[in-house]
């Protein structure tokens, strides 16, 4: 158990004997005659407990107990009294800081007390300032490191939400940038969620046909008649329902871009009609003999592989190569890691203000925990895991690990830093001591004694911690 240095000021040298006799044998004792000697030895010593003397010559027991506060501010202070004068003695307590004050002649047995107790808070206050200071280093850089990502974001991408900057990212961005000026037909490739919804209507507003319509549709979401009539149109009477002619996403978007999400969904009967729009621009309605003609760039999507599924015989060959003259593949996000902190903050920004939450920002435990997760739902699911913590998030600042899902935090739920840690200070501080004794405990099999020497307490005052934390 560590010794703690106690200073004895008193200007009786038969007092300084009898107090050195009395703890020297638990404790390193200096002693010194006068206040400034005092204030010499604390220069130059480690002292956790002062005792002095009220009155002595030159400067007092008060002043002298003043002029170590701003110096030495978690010394604990007690103050040996003769003359138990209420009014200086309260004095003393305000201005002086004084832990307790014993008057002369005192018991043996209960000063030795008084010491022990007063130690095992001085235990306290230096762990305290020591978790404040480390508290405070964590948020800066907590602050630090949410500033760099908020900049990142605020300055954006010549892709404005496609957030990345990956080497898997720059590559699509060069590929993109190849093909916006064009009419070209493109397929986008990639698994569920990576974002190629986001980069289809990009491709759109950069190219030369951003005065006109975006118009996308999900070739999975209809069955084959109605995702027919939805395509191409259909004339009045053609069949039950029809009420009156409609005009087709292909008619409506003539001149702009139609988005066509994953088209492998597609019947072989619509992928025939989609085939002669490719290579003929035109198109008929259903129940019409006519032909129409449209200018119609066609950006399609999949998350399967084509190329299997022309092998298979689910998907024509033909059709494949002519959509996929310019196939670009979206990354999931388990190649892009270094992206996950980027777009974790982007779907902050995005989410809170709609939630009314004041969260700022993530924990380093948050963050590492995030990137390190394999995503199979990729951004969409990054999207709805943000989402979904600002919505536990109460009045938290930070989104902390204990706010993601289970999956996402894995084995590192007991490593959260300080500066993740919810509520006041005194509830951080709190929690830090709990997870500290227990982790103490576990790595000593249960052994007080040990504990106490790893954390540098003494038995009693862990036992005093255990019990203020209800762990034993």
């Amino acid at each position: 158990m560590k010794r703690y240095g106690l200073l004895i000021v008193d200007d009786e040298k038969d007092i300084l004997r009898v107090l050195s006799l009395t703890f020297e044998e638990d404790y390193d004792v200096v002693t010194a005659t006068s206040g400034k000697q005092a204030l010499q030895i604390l220069e130059k010593e480690e002292i956790a407990l002062i005792i002095a003397d009220q009155r002595m010559p030159e400067m007092d027991g008060i002043e002298f107990l003043e002029r170590t506060i701003e110096k030495y501010p978690q010394v604990i202070r007690i103050i040996l009294t003769a003359y138990p004068d209420t009014e200086s003695l309260i004095q003393a307590i305000n201005t002086g800081r004084v832990y307790r004050y014993i008057t002369k002649p005192w018991d043996r047995a209960e000063l030795k007390i008084t010491v022990q107790r007063a130690l095992e808070s001085y235990e306290l206050a230096v762990e305290n300032h020591r978790l404040v200071k480390e508290l405070q280093a964590a948020n800066e850089q907590l602050q630090a490191e949410n500033l760099y990502l908020k900049r990142e974001v605020a300055r954006g991408s010549r892709f404005e939400n496609i957030i990345g900057k990956s080497p898997a990212m720059e590559r699509l961005f060069d590929l993109v940038d190849k093909v916006i000026d064009s009419s070209v037909t493109v397929l986008l490739t990639g698994e569920t969620g990576t974002g190629k919804s986001v980069i289809a209507p990009y491709i759109h507003v950069h190219g030369p046909r951003k005065g006109k319509l975006f118009i996308a549709q999900n070739c999975g979401a209809l069955p084959d008649a109605l995702l027919e009539s939805e395509l191409f149109g259909h004339r009045r009477g053609s069949f039950t329902g029809a009420f009156q002619d409609k005009k087709g996403l292909f008619e409506v978007a003539d001149g702009g871009t139609i988005f066509l999400d994953e088209v492998s969904e597609m019947s072989p009967a619509m992928q025939v009609k989609l085939l002669q729009i490719l290579q003929e621009g035109t198109f008929r309605r259903i129940g019409e003999h006519e032909y129409k003609k449209v200018d119609v760039r066609i950006i399609a999507a999949t998350n399967q592989d084509l190329e299997t599924e022309v092998e298979k015989g689910t998907f024509r060959e033909d059709l494949y190569y002519r959509l996929s003259i310019f196939p670009i593949r979206v990354p999931p996000l388990r190649e892009r890691r270094d992206d996950i902190p980027l777009l974790a903050l982007y779907f902050l920004e995005k989410h809170r203000k709609k939630m009314n939450k004041q969260v700022q920002g993530f924990s380093q435990a948050a963050i590492e925990r995030l990137s390190s997760y394999n995503f199979p739902g990729n951004v969409r699911e990054l999207e709805n895991l943000i989402e979904r913590a600002l919505a536990l998030a109460g009045s938290d600042t930070v989104i902390s690990l204990d706010l993601l899902p289970e999956k996402v935090q894995g084995n590192a739920r007991t490593r959260e830093p300080v500066a993740a840690r919810r509520g006041s200070l005194k509830e951080a501080i709190e929690g830090i001591e709990r997870r500290m004794l227990t982790e103490a405990l576990e790595r000593c099999a249960g052994n007080k004694t040990q504990a106490a020497q790893e954390l540098g307490l003494s038995r009693m005052g862990l036992q005093k911690m255990l019990k203020r934390h209800r762990l034993g």
